[in-house]
C-alpha cells in the first residue's frame, strides 16, 4: 500500500480514520454518533459515522497511547474501510512514533495473497492508498521510512511463504532475492557439488531425493562499522512431505509455509538494507525439498554435519534441525558472528505448548534472550522462553554417532529436544532460537490480521538489530 505524509486531507479522500482516547475532544456530530454507538475511545472500539463529506471512522487507542495499539487502530482501519481505494488517517496532535504505527498497522492489515488467481478475488481489498495527515511532515518521515522498510521486509516474507512449492524452490527462492540485491545485500550461493565437497551433510541428506537441489544461500550487509556481524540462520525447506517419515495427507499442503524461517531472514535483511542499518549482518538460509523417494535419507542412517560432528537419524521428518545443523555450523565457522539468531518453522509440539499466539524462545545466553524478548513485545511478534534441560540433551545420547537427532518418533514432544539438538551446533556463541511454528501464518482473518502468512520475525529482528547492535561502542 502507498503512503503517503500530508499535513492536511486531499479532497478527493472519502473514508478518514480518527484515532481517539477517552479524553479526545469531537466535533458535535461525531460525539454525538459515539454517544449513541456507545462508543468511549476504548482499545479495540471503533464507530462508523457518514457524514456529507465521506466516512468518518472513530478507532479508540484507550488511555495509553502506546505502539501496539496504533498498530492496532490502523489495521483495524485498513479492515473496515478496505472498500475504499484511498483513505486518510488523522494522526494530528500525536507523536512521530505513533502516527508511523497507524500506518504500519494499516499496511500490514491491507496485504493479501490472491497474486495467482486468474480473475480478481470479490473479497479482496481494493484499498491501495493511505495519506497519514500529520502536524510536521518532516518530523514523521524519517521515523515513518524505518517502518516502511520492515513493512517491505515483511511482505517479502509473506509473498515468499505465500508461493506454491512448484513455483519456490531452492533455486527460485534465490532468483526472488533480487530486490536484496537491489537493496544492497551481497548474496552468494552453494550449489549441491560446493555443499558435497565442503561437507554440508545434514542439507545433503534432507535434500537428496528431490529433482530440487538444495542450496546454501548468504546474504551479507558488510555495516558501516567494523564489528564482528550478527548471523541470522533460517530453515527453508520449500515443501515437506516428512521424506520416508512421511506425513499424513491430510493438512501437508500446508507444508509449502516450512520456508518461513529462512523468509523471515531474507526480509529482516532486505529491512536493514533499505533503512542503511550501519549494523554488519549475515543471514544464512538452508534452502531445501524433503521428498521420499530412492535417494532419500533413512530413519537409522548416521550423517555428517558441516564440521564433522555425525548425527543418528531417528525421524526424516525431523528434517528442519538437520539443515539448520549446517547452516549453525557455516554460520560459527566461516562468519565469526558476535550472536546468532535461528529461525524455523520447527516442531509441532510448540504449538501444542503455546498455541498461535507465541513463538518459543530457546537460548545459551540470557541477555541476548532478554533483548529478543523485548525487540518481540515491541513489535507485536512476542515469543515466550522455553527450557532446555540437561535430561533434553542426555536424550539426544547416540550409540553409534555424537548424537541422535531427536529423541523417538514423531510423536514425541520434542521442541525442547530440537533446541537441545541446535545448542550443540552454536558452540558457546551467543545463540536464540526461535520456533516460529504456529506463528508463520494466520488461518482466518482478524479486524487486526489478514488471513495467510504473516512475516513473523521480520520486524523483531530488525528492531533487535537496531535496539542492540548498531553501536560501535556497545
Amino acid at each position: 500500500m502507498r503512503v503517503r505524509l500530508r499535513r492536511g486531507a486531499d479532497t478527493a479522500t472519502t473514508a478518514v480514520a480518527r484515532p481517539v482516547t477517552p479524553e479526545t475532544p469531537l466535533a458535535p456530530t461525531l460525539r454525538a454518533a459515539a454517544t449513541v454507538a456507545g462508543f468511549g475511545g476504548a482499545r479495540g472500539e471503533t464507530c462508523l459515522v457518514h457524514t456529507p463529506p465521506g466516512r468518518v471512522l472513530l478507532v479508540g487507542l484507550g488511555a495509553t497511547q502506546d505502539e501496539a495499539a496504533a498498530r492496532e487502530a490502523g489495521a483495524r482501519t485498513a479492515h473496515l474501510l478496505a472498500d475504499v481505494p484511498r483513505i486518510a488517517i488523522d494522526a494530528h496532535g500525536m507523536p512521530p512514533a505513533l502516527a508511523a504505527a497507524l500506518a504500519e498497522g494499516a499496511c500490514l492489515r491491507a496485504w493479501h495473497g490472491g497474486q495467482l488467481r486468474s480473475r480478481p478475488d470479490p473479497e479482496a481489498p481494493v484499498l491501495g492508498a493511505l495519506d497519514l495527515l500529520v502536524d510536521e511532515v518532516a518530523a514523521v518521515a524519517p521515523v515513518w521510512a524505518a517502518r516502511e522498510a520492515a513493512v517491505a521486509g515483511a511482505t517479502l516474507a509473506r509473498e515468499l511463504v505465500v508461493a506454491p512449492a512448484n513455483l519456490l524452490t531452492p533455486r527460485t527462492f534465490i532468483e526472488r532475492l533480487e530486490p536484496l540485491r537491489a537493496a544492497g545485500v551481497e548474496i552468494s550461493v552453494l550449489r549441491r557439488g560446493q555443499l558435497r565437497r565442503q561437507g554440508f551433510g545434514g542439507l545433503l541428506a534432507v535434500g537428496g531425493a528431490s529433482a530440487n537441489k538444495p542450496r546454501l544461500a548468504i546474504l551479507r550487509l558488510p555495516g558501516a562499522f567494523a564489528a564482528p556481524p550478527v548471523a541470522f540462520v533460517g530453515k527453508g525447506i520449500t515443501f515437506d512431505t516428512g521424506g520416508i517419515s512421511i506425513k499424513p495427507a491430510e493438512g501437508m499442503e500446508e507444508m509449502r509455509a516450512d520456508i518461513a524461517g529462512a523468509a523471515a531472514c531474507a526480509g529482516a535483511m532486505l529491512t536493514l538494507a533499505l533503512r542503511r542499518s550501519p549494523a554488519p549482518a549475515v543471514a544464512v538460509l538452508a534452502l531445501a525439498e524433503n521428498m521420499p523417494g530412492a535417494k532419500a535419507y533413512r530413519p537409522g542412517d548416521v550423517v555428517r554435519t558441516y564440521g564433522g560432528r555425525t548425527v543418528e537419524v531417528i525421524d526424516t521428518d525431523a528434517e528442519g534441525r538437520m539443515v539448520l545443523a549446517d547452516a549453525l555450523g557455516y554460520a560459527v565457522r566461516q562468519i565469526k558472528p558476535r550472536a546468532i539468531i535461528d529461525l524455523a518453522t520447527l516442531t509441532g509440539s510448540i504449538v501444542v505448548a503455546l498455541g498461535h499466539h507465541y513463538a518459543g524462545l530457546f537460548d545459551n545466553d540470557p541477555a541476548l534472550a532478554a533483548f529478543v524478548a523485548a525487540a518481540g513485545a515491541a513489535t507485536g511478534e512476542p515469543v515466550w522462553q522455553m527450557p532446555i534441560g540437561e535430561q533434553h540433551r542426555a536424550d539426544l545420547d547416540s550409540e553409534i554417532a555424537d548424537l541422535r537427532q531427536c529423541a523417538s518418533g514423531r510423536w514425541q514432544p520434542d521442541a525442547c529436544h530440537a533446541a537441545a539438538f541446535l545448542r550443540e551446533f552454536a558452540e558457546g556463541v551467543p545463540w536464540v532460537h526461535l520456533d516460529i511454528a504456529g506463528m508463520e501464518a494466520v488461518a482466518e482473518a482478524s479486524e487486526t490480521a489478514a488471513r495467510g502468512p504473516t512475516g513473523f520475525g521480520v520486524r523483531l529482528l530488525d528492531r533487535l538489530v537496531a535496539q542492540h547492535f548498531e553501536d560501535p561502542e556497545a
